[in-house]
């Protein structure tokens, strides 16, 4: 087994042949061994490519060959539905081991979570907020800590995380070893390697921007008072087997929601106004097909590991292009196939659309439904023929796929793969 190879600890990959795990990602051929001598690791890969297994793999060998009791490894992460992830990770590669994870966030009982710590566990995932709460309150301390991971920093520097970041640091022995991973790594991220790590080896298995190449990106043009029918109408005219819908605030994920419940389809929706059990139920609906469409705010763009996802939709057009690469890349898992769907309102998200083109270095190729009825799209979005038209109203006029010319757009039609693209001519 070539996890053998490496130099992993028999016991992990007896784990890890447990899990039916044969080959290694490109990012863990690459982290893993440095991660084994002892190096500080700067990683950046796409979504979806195994760097939870990059870094969980080496830290689970290094305190195995190595025991000593007590708090010795820390993973910051910035939401909860992360830190579970990570934490599933540790469990089930360190299922022959007797290494114990210990998990901090909020929404959890602070007796339960030191009840974790004070029973032996040895690594500590957490998000800043709930970590400094303890640390306050003198709970417990990490004077013992050997291993610093930060996941996802450049979402904890996003969510203003980096006071709690310096703050959790500043109490971490100075001898250690600190890995940073993310799917994108920005000037802001490199700032943490100046005052966290020593001498970092980075690695880049994909440029910072890009998104996976199983995925087909598909921009929808159609007015924010629409957005809703349109989204009713994809999945009423597209076979998708699994479906994630990202907006932009809480109280649009909930409205969402109610307008597809009312359609008849079985939804979940996770935000941050949630309670944890809340959310927990949500996603474990979700990943065991229970419910076909989960309906969620950004926090769900990270640490969502949720396999055989067909398709993520965004709802609502991220602000951010990094926000936009880590929520498509909640499907085409583990270098698989699926689609990415983004509902864009021209008047008010086209800055932001434009934003993200640059960044991934791609156009999208614009798309619409054949006899859905359009409404309030800029002149611009309808067929420059009859545009041009005189005494043409909008409500006369078929919409264009083809926002500039010489784009060349794409008709959306029933698939049992989702999307069936046919290509016309330019105009």
């Amino acid at each position: 087994m070539f996890f053998l190879k490496l130099g992993l600890h028999p016991d992990l990959v007896r784990g890890l042949k447990a899990m039916n795990f044969q080959e290694p990602m490109p990012i863990q051929k690459e982290a893993i061994p440095i991660a084994l001598e002892g190096h500080d690791i700067m990683g950046c890969a796409q979504t979806g490519s195994g760097k939870t297994a990059a870094f969980a793999l080496p830290l689970l060998h290094h305190l195995l060959t190595t025991p000593r009791p007590g708090l010795r490894a820390l993973i910051l992460v910035p939401t909860r539905e992360l830190a579970a992830q990570v934490e599933k990770v540790l469990r089930d590669s360190g299922r022959f081991t007797p290494i114990k994870t210990a998990v901090i966030i909020g929404g959890v009982s602070f007796q339960n979570q030191l009840r974790a710590i004070t029973g032996g566990a040895q690594i500590l995932v957490a998000t800043p907020g709930r970590l400094l709460d303890h640390l306050r309150q003198r709970n417990f301390n990490l004077g013992r800590i050997e291993h610093l991971v930060l996941d996802e920093a450049d979402r904890m520097l996003d969510m203003g995380f980096l006071p709690d970041i310096r703050a959790i640091i500043n109490q971490l022995p100075r001898e250690r070893q600190t890995q940073l991973f993310s799917a994108t790594l920005h000037n802001e991220v490199e700032k943490i390697a100046s005052f966290a790590m020593r001498n970092p080896r980075r690695i880049e298995i994909a440029r910072p921007s890009t998104v996976a190449e199983g995925i087909s990106q598909i921009l929808y043009p159609v007015v924010q008072g629409q957005k809703n029918d349109l989204l009713v109408a994809l999945l009423k005219s597209t076979e998708m087997r699994s479906i994630l819908v990202f907006t932009r605030t809480k109280h649009g994920a909930d409205k969402v929601a109610r307008r597809l419940e009312q359609n008849g389809y079985k939804v979940g929706v996770l935000h941050s106004n949630k309670s944890q059990s809340q959310r927990t139920t949500a996603m474990e609906n979700f990943r065991h097909n229970r419910i076909q469409i989960l309906v969620a705010t950004d926090i769900a763009a990270r640490g969502i590991d949720v396999h055989n996802i067909s398709h993520v939709v965004n709802f609502d057009v991220p602000r951010f292009p990094e926000d936009y690469v880590h929520r498509v890349g909640r499907t085409a898992r583990a270098y698989g196939v699926g689609d990415a769907l983004t509902l864009m309102d021209p008047s008010t998200e086209l800055q932001f659309v434009k934003a993200i083109e640059r960044f991934i270095n791609v156009v999208f190729p614009r798309a619409v439904i054949p006899n859905f009825q359009y409404q309030n799209l800029p002149r611009f979005f309808w067929k420059s023929g009859d545009s041009q038209t005189p005494g043409a109203s909008p409500a006369q006029r078929t919409p264009s796929n083809v926002p500039t010319r010489p784009s060349v757009g794409l008709w959306h039609t029933r698939s049992t793969q989702g999307l069936r693209r046919r290509r016309f001519g330019r105009r």
